[in-house]
């Protein structure tokens, strides 16, 4: 509760009636104080929270509504403040106290501003009650003090526990190594989950809505004249059965590589192979005017790799590539032979990559925050970087906010 404080000497030579309506209207108390510190004038406000009736305070020193054993260093901050007069926070730094007619203090903010009025000097005072305030932060610092206990307690029974190993260096570093990776894989376990469980509600409602809705509508097209319709549906169930299929083998990846179960498969096969897979699947992806400008004189690469694993790096950055850009927007594929290494780049016109983001971009679960609107997991980029790593090639990227993304990745031919 707030509180102001007001002093007039000729308050009765104002128009009392619209003034009055407005001095008692402010939900704070208002208090007026003469040079000498009498009160003058105080509103409803004021009386109601320091326990007076209206005109009570009229006419007594300022002392009444503080503490007694403060008077004296009062007197003094008044004095320097009637000196160099100017508005301002009283006590900034120090706790201040205000006090009832029942004798009982209370915590308060005061906001001291000068004023002239007919030749005459006056101070207002804005008084605030943080008495809830107070209340709240000692809960806090109680609460602090409690788990400040805690901690301590738990810090030296971890301790003692250490202290009761150090005859056998070796076997309590080997078990605290072991603890530590347990409860780093039991919260990255317990992050997983958490993020897997809100995907899913989020991810997985969308298009399996729109599978449920596309295959109400087909049963209702059974005339011949209606196989356009169908077939639009149908197009629409086979993406959304892909994009959760490329889900799940995207969580599959994650699973297989943090348990460094991966094991490639490979074999000889053209990159042209692969790359019209892939393109056909995207295509089915692909919004209002929107095109894919396949890669020309690439029939002769022939890479030495895993097939399914190229198909799922090349799906990710296309399909991205298709996401995250505007109708009527070109994706662009390239590819080419440098020495022993095979390149391709995925560019597109899309919504691009903040520059203050682009550093945790194959972070697993990070998603750029233009990006949030849009569906996918923050998972695909870190599994495409762990997968070349692991077979000595590389990704990188290029992009400018709203002017596109350009992917680059590097592959070994053998």
């Amino acid at each position: 509760m707030k509180y102001l404080f007001l002093g007039m000497k000729n308050f009765e030579a104002i128009n009392k009636q619209t003034f009055g309506v407005l001095f008692n209207a402010v939900s704070e108390g208002i208090i007026v104080v003469d040079t000498n510190q009498i009160i003058v004038a105080s509103n409803e406000s004021a009386n109601t929270i320091f326990g007076y009736d209206e005109g009570e305070l009229k006419g007594k020193h300022l002392d009444i509504l503080i503490p007694k054993k403060k008077h004296a260093i009062h007197h003094v901050h008044m004095e320097k403040f009637l000196q160099h007069v100017s508005p301002r926070q009283m006590g900034q730094g120090r706790d201040l106290f205000g006090t009832r007619k029942d004798g009982t203090n209370f915590p308060v903010e005061v906001g001291l501003n000068p004023f002239k009025l007919e030749d005459d000097h006056y101070v207002m005072a804005m008084v605030i009650d943080i008495t809830l305030r107070k209340n709240q932060e000692r809960e806090i610092l109680m609460l602090n003090t409690q788990l400040e206990s805690r901690i301590e307690q738990r810090t030296s029974e971890l301790q003692k526990a250490v202290e009761d190993l150090e005859d056998e260096v070796i076997k309590r570093k080997a078990a605290e190594n072991k603890i530590k990776e347990s409860l780093r894989k039991e919260r990255e376990l317990n992050e997983l989950k958490t993020k897997f469980l809100s995907m899913v509600s989020h991810e997985f409602k969308t298009p399996l809505t729109g599978i449920l809705t596309s295959t109400t509508l087909i049963g209702k097209y059974t005339e011949s004249e209606q196989q356009q319709k169908r077939e639009k549906h149908l197009k629409t169930i086979t993406g959304k059965v892909k994009y959760l299929n490329n889900i799940l083998d995207d969580f599959l990846s994650v699973e297989r590589l943090e348990t460094g179960k991966v094991s490639y498969k490979y074999s000889y096969f053209p990159l042209t192979k692969t790359l019209n897979e892939v393109i056909y699947d995207a295509n089915m992806l692909l919004k209002e005017g929107q095109e894919i400008l396949y890669p020309k004189q690439i029939d002769d690469i022939v890479l030495y790799f895993d097939e399914k694993i190229l198909e799922l790096i090349l799906s990710n950055l296309i399909n991205n590539a298709i996401k995250y850009s505007p109708e009527h927007s070109v994706i662009e594929v390239e590819a080419y032979e440098e020495g022993e290494m095979v390149h391709v780049c995925i560019k597109d016109q899309g919504i691009g990559i903040p520059e203050n983001e682009q550093k945790y971009i194959f972070n697993r679960y990070f998603r750029a925050e233009n990006a949030l609107t849009n569906q996918g997991t923050g998972i695909g980029l870190n599994i495409i970087k762990s997968h070349l790593e692991n077979v000595g090639g590389s990704i990188s990227f290029k992009s400018k906010q709203h002017l596109g993304s350009t992917f680059h990745i590097q592959i070994p031919k053998k």
